[in-house]
């Protein structure tokens, strides 16, 4: 998240350096209503921004954002697919940057929140729109519950992404399933046998993006933490080879 440490800021690009629980208050309602009101004509905006404004007093940024995704579920339709189908429609344009989805695409935090919490019973539809919101924010927290309660899928899934031509697919492939991901609860489907994880790493070692690379060095960083055994495995195997972006990857796992 583009924030301060120190003053725990949040660059807004409607509003200018906010708080960052600021941010998703009832301004980011709001902005949710708008777009949501061009794909979806009955929604109850005014409602919308109410409850959100009264439901987001005293919480966290977290606690904010599932607010902001809970009242998603109360104003559109009953029917999850349908829900979702408005969602994707105000998207808008993929973001081409390596940066950015924190801050030109931060408004898209409570509809991952959505397709994590309301969208397991619906594997294949939620799958493709945490693809679709990864291309301009990130599919990483939505992407845990599934990967919990359908690990097989999950991989084949990631394994697919881990060889897209896109690199933010190719960078949710390992971010999404660190077992130590910040931020988000931890994922220990793997911890005693890795390697179906190592397997999509593998196709990642020589990914010349430094967005996906620094994923993968975080990612083996967190291997090192919960299974080094496994982990060392990998990093001895990897230090044998001569690409420049394996080596850029083992250095910034072991530092």
């Amino acid at each position: 998240m583009n924030k301060s440490k120190s003053t725990n800021t949040f660059t807004n690009p409607e509003t200018g350096r906010i708080s960052i629980t600021e941010a998703f208050g009832e301004s980011l309602a709001k902005l949710l209503a708008e777009k949501i009101s061009s794909a979806y004509p009955g929604f109850q905006s005014k409602s919308f921004i109410k409850d959100v404004k009264i439901g987001v007093k005293g919480k966290s940024y977290t606690e904010r954002n599932e607010v902001q995704a809970d009242m998603l579920k109360k104003y559109l339709p009953n029917d999850y697919d349908s829900a979702l189908k408005i969602l994707l429609k105000i998207l808008g344009p993929e973001n081409p940057e390596e940066t950015g989805m924190f801050t030109n695409y931060y408004w898209i935090m409570p509809i991952g929140k959505f397709v994590e919490k309301y969208g397991l019973d619906n594997f294949k539809s939620s799958i493709k729109a945490i693809e679709e919101i990864t291309k301009r924010n990130t599919g990483e927290y939505a992407i845990r519950p599934y990967a919990r309660n359908y690990p097989d899928k999950t991989i084949a899934v990631c394994k697919k992404w881990a060889n897209s031509k896109n690199f933010h697919l190719r960078r949710l492939a390992s971010e999404g399933l660190r077992p130590k991901l910040p931020w988000a609860p931890k994922l220990d489907t793997w911890n005693d046998k890795p390697s179906p994880i190592f397997e999509i790493l593998e196709i990642l070692k020589e990914d010349e993006i430094k967005f996906v690379k620094k994923s993968v060095a975080n990612h083996l960083r967190d291997w090192m933490k919960v299974n080094p055994q496994e982990a060392k495995k990998v990093l001895s195997k990897w230090s044998k080879s001569k690409n420049e972006n394996t080596a850029w990857i083992i250095k910034h796992a072991t530092r």
